[in-house]
């Protein structure tokens, strides 16, 4: 899939919070700028949040509980994460029952932290466009929407 401007990206997130619920992992690689806090805002947007959601790069976690949206959510940003321990500090495993998980920079933690995650890849093309590509887990297989 190619996106095509900020706001594209911001509909993306937007058609993930149709789909995403409590337990969910949406992981979100790419390099800076890419567009990686715009699907996020998009999909806090429609799941209820009426200001624009902070990027979490100097709070790690940020965290969003009803009624600010309609479930919790944790966005997460592991940019500063150096070392896979330093994660456990976190405590994602256990957030994650009751929480949707949206993380930016899930490579720092390596695939397999996110095994079961909507895994979502961006690439800046040279025009400025985001190719985007989806590593889609067995649980997100009758809710993924592209194709």
């Amino acid at each position: 899939m190619i996106l095509r401007s900020p706001e594209e990206s911001l509909e993306l997130g937007r058609r993930l919070a149709e789909v995403a619920r409590p337990g969910d992992v949406i992981a979100l690689s790419g390099p800076l700028g890419a567009g990686k806090t715009s699907i996020a805002r998009g999909l806090l947007a429609a799941l209820g949040l009426e200001e624009e959601a902070p990027s979490p790069s100097f709070a790690i976690v940020q965290p969003y509980e009803p009624p600010e949206v309609r479930f919790p959510v944790l966005h997460i940003d592991l940019y500063r994460i150096d070392d896979p321990s330093e994660a456990e500090e976190l405590g994602l495993d256990d957030a994650r029952s009751d929480s949707l998980l949206i993380v930016e920079w899930p490579e720092r933690l390596g695939e397999a932290a996110w095994h079961d995650a909507l895994w979502l890849s961006l690439d800046v093309a040279p025009d400025g466009a985001r190719a985007l590509t989806a590593k889609v887990p067995a649980a997100w297989k009758d809710r993924w929407f592209l194709t």
